[in-house]
């Protein structure tokens, strides 16, 4: 330092070494005014954020079991023919079509079996004459015998024709009952209301005993299959509600009817029939082989709930900042909580994880981190 001031010019020199002289007093000045003092205490951390508390609201919510499933026609009536050999001549059905019980869907060529009908019709008619002059004979062989002028066998014969005269017009009863059942097989005629969901007849073509010509949907009542884990299924009864949303996404109602008695190996499921009601007779809103989601209503518990803005998702996991300590000041650290999310419903989110009775940050959980200091407001 001595070098550098000699190698300066006198007045330089005068004025550097002023400079310092007075810097020394100044810092002496300075070490002895606050000799005596002793050190502040540590001051209070400062608040992060201004933030409102909430109770969590505790309320009587439906308990829900969720479920997929397909949307199935409840019974599915296969509509076919009896008789063979015989050319369709008439289809009145097309698919999709509502119709009601005893409403004639297609008629196969009934020429030959008329003509069968009236040689019944015939036989039967000579049979029954038959009948009635067996009938006189034997009444008069009966007036007869009692006088002796009849022999036993003339009498035997004559009751013995009455019976057989009998037998043959029953026999003829018979065959009518049978053309007639055959003519009425002609006619294809819906067994109940329904819609047709399927049709293989063809104008045309040539009848086979037991060939299917349509589908049925009885009554367009449809079901659908839920599949539900066998542990939810315990809490599943007959009788309860249920609603789902099908692919054209119109929410349907429906009732629990019956529930499968085994659980699937594979898939550790278990099948729920739950009645759909659709007030689509056509089958609109819902129709078989749908896919859809949904859920069942199995009672009320309560539940913890807390707002949207109070929770916060952080790597993965839902967390709210409670209260750690009573506030002082108006100031107070946080505590970040994990809990558990729940349902949801009218805006709010059940949670488990906290006390029922626990102050809770209401909103700006996001610029919070655990431990930090909050100014509460009411």
């Amino acid at each position: 330092m001595n070098r550098l001031l000699e190698r300066l010019p006198a007045q330089r020199r005068m004025v550097v070494s002023v400079l310092a002289a007075l810097t020394v007093i100044g810092m002496a000045g300075y070490a002895v005014a606050n000799a005596d003092k002793k050190p502040d205490a540590a001051s209070p951390a400062k608040a992060v954020l201004t933030v409102k508390l909430i109770t969590p609201k505790v309320m009587e919510w439906a308990q829900n079991v969720l479920a997929n499933g397909n949307v199935v026609a409840w019974q599915e009536s296969q509509i076919g023919t009896e008789i063979g050999g015989l050319r369709l001549v008439e289809v009145n059905a097309q698919i999709g079509d509502v119709v009601k019980k005893g409403q004639l869907l297609a008629r196969y060529n009934d020429e030959t079996i008329q003509a069968e009908l009236l040689q019944v019709k015939a036989a039967l008619a000579e049979a029954e004459a038959a009948l009635n002059e067996a009938q006189e004979n034997a009444n008069r062989v009966r007036q007869l015998g009692t006088t002796g002028s009849l022999s036993a066998q003339q009498i035997t014969q004559a009751m013995t024709q009455e019976r057989t005269a009998q037998a043959r017009v029953a026999a003829a009863k018979a065959q009518l009952v049978s053309a007639q059942a055959r003519l009425n097989q002609t006619r294809i005629v819906s067994p109940d209301d329904g819609v047709i969901s399927g049709r293989s007849a063809t104008l045309g073509s040539v009848s086979q005993p037991g060939q299917d010509l349509f589908k049925l949907v009885r009554k367009g009542r449809l079901e659908w299959q839920a599949e539900v884990t066998a542990s939810e299924s315990a809490r599943i009864k007959v009788g309860q509600n249920a609603t789902l949303t099908v692919a054209s996404g119109k929410t349907l109602s429906g009732q629990v009817r019956q529930i499968a008695p085994t659980v699937d190996t594979r898939t550790r499921n278990l099948i729920v029939y739950i009645d759909v009601k659709n007030d689509d007779a056509a089958l609109g809103a819902a129709k078989p082989g749908m896919f859809a989601k949904g859920q069942i209503a199995v009672g009320q518990a309560k539940a913890i709930t807390l707002p949207g803005s109070a929770i916060l998702l952080r790597d993965g996991f839902a967390n709210v900042f409670v209260i750690d300590a009573a506030a002082k000041q108006g100031t107070s650290k946080v505590k970040q909580v994990r809990v558990q999310l729940g349902r949801q419903a009218q805006g709010l989110m059940e949670v488990s994880g906290i006390a029922a009775n626990a102050q809770v940050v209401a909103s700006g959980a996001g610029f919070l981190a655990d431990g930090d200091t909050v100014r509460v407001v009411k």
